[in-house]
Parts: C-alpha cells; sequence; structure tokens
C-alpha cells in the first residue's frame, strides 16, 4: 500500500466533506499542518469542527479557515493570540468547546485507543462541568469526558519512513501523536521522507499503523512571540 502522495491537495482527494470533524495536532504555531490546512482552505470545505488546542493566528495555521468562514465550531483550550477566534466566538458566530489541554489530549488518546469515555477530576465545579455526567470515586467527584473519534486528522511531524512510521522534533511533538490516533484518516506532513527501515524502531514517537497517507514539503518556521531585549 502506497503511502506518499504528491502534494496536500492530492492527499486530501476523497477525503474532504462539508460539516465534518478534524483532529489538528500542534501547539500556538509549533508543529501545526500547514501544508494540509491550506489545503483544506482551497478545498473550500466548509461547516468544520476542529478539535486542536488552539487556532493558531490570524493568518496562519487554523487561522487561515476561520479568515474565510470554513470553520462552524471548535473544540479547543486557548482562545488567545488570534483576535479573529476571539471575535467570533465573543460575537455568537463560532461555537466553541471549551476543554482543558490535558482533557482534550487524552479525549484524542482515548479515542485512538477505543476508549467511549473516562472520568477526571478536571472541571469539577466549573462551566467545563456543566451537563456532563458526575460520579463519586473514593469521596472525590469526577465528570464523564467522551473520546474523540475524528472524520480526519492532520498532523506534522519531522521524519517519517515510507510506511509512515514518525518521528517528532522536540516540543513540535506536543498534540500530534494523540491527533494522529483519533483519526479514521490520518494524513501527515513530513519535512523529510527516509528510506523504509533507516528509523531506529526506539526513536519511532508513533508507528504507521495510524498513518494512512503522507506528504514531504517545505513548511515556514515561525516565530509566534518574538521578544528582544536592548542592545
Amino acid at each position: 500500500m502506497n503511502k506518499v502522495y504528491g502534494s496536500a491537495s492530492e492527499a486530501l482527494e476523497g477525503v474532504l466533506h462539508d460539516g465534518m470533524l478534524i483532529a489538528a495536532g500542534g501547539f500556538g504555531l509549533c508543529g501545526i499542518p500547514e501544508l494540509l490546512l491550506s489545503a483544506i482552505r482551497d478545498a473550500g470545505t466548509k461547516d468544520l469542527t476542529f478539535a486542536s488546542n488552539n487556532a493558531g493566528v490570524d493568518d496562519f495555521g487554523i487561522g487561515i479557515l476561520l479568515q474565510t468562514r470554513q470553520v462552524k465550531k471548535m473544540i479547543s483550550s486557548y482562545v488567545g493570540e488570534n483576535a479573529e477566534f476571539m471575535r467570533q466566538y465573543l460575537s455568537g458566530e463560532l461555537e466553541l468547546e471549551f476543554n482543558p489541554q490535558g482533557t482534550l489530549a487524552e479525549r484524542m488518546r482515548a479515542g485512538g485507543c477505543g476508549i467511549p469515555g473516562f472520568y477526571t477530576k478536571t472541571g469539577v465545579g466549573t462551566v467545563i462541568a456543566d451537563g456532563k455526567e458526575h460520579k463519586d470515586f473514593d469521596g472525590e467527584t469526577y465528570i464523564l469526558e467522551r473520546g474523540i473519534v475524528a472524520d480526519l486528522s492532520i498532523v506534522k511531524a519531522w521524519k517519517a519512513d515510507a510506511t509512515g512510521n514518525l518521528v517528532f522534533r522536540k516540543t513540535a511533538r506536543n498534540f500530534n501523536p494523540p491527533a494522529a490516533m483519533c483519526g479514521k484518516i490520518c494524513v501527515v506532513e513530513v519535512e523529510e521522507i527516509v528510506p523504509t527501515g533507516s528509523l531506529d524502531p526506539d526513536s519511532i514517537h508513533l508507528p504507521g499503523i495510524y498513518v494512512h497517507r503522507l506528504i514531504q514539503g517545505e513548511h515556514e518556521k515561525r516565530i509566534e512571540q518574538r521578544t528582544t531585549r536592548a542592545a
């Protein structure tokens, strides 16, 4: 089975449809699948729900899909750094389901492992718990969170072999592995595809069993917040 495609648009062909749920890796601008996000924008797919820690910035990451009004709902932990995200949410144009970061990561991982739900103390007594089942264990209250199973996962890795075994680079790993796990179809963009067998098995962060399609491309290395001091 050939998993390697020539471009982001080719890798997404036949996969996209209006109203779908997409799990996207990345944290801020670190490790985001920028090529695949641009291809989704160009495809014009709309009424999308994204499960992602945040939405990038206004002109990069998921932010480009907010600008084109292709996103209906965000399942996220953080709204900051993106003025259009905040504007659409506060004006009622965009649905937002807040998730603590650890809960969101575990919801993705659970979905990928076939776990339909789990109990956590995080969010008890806050708006996060509204409408969710509560249960006591050993005198402590927990809430039930559902695992996420997405129609599509889009993630960014550093290296891959042709079978889809992935290696992430440092903090760019972030949400990418659990996001990759929870998609019915997982499409990955990488900086380099290496020969099969050249990756040390002990260094592989995500096995190729989770990866269905793969592209190699050039990526922009942005700095989200540049801080300098006077000379």
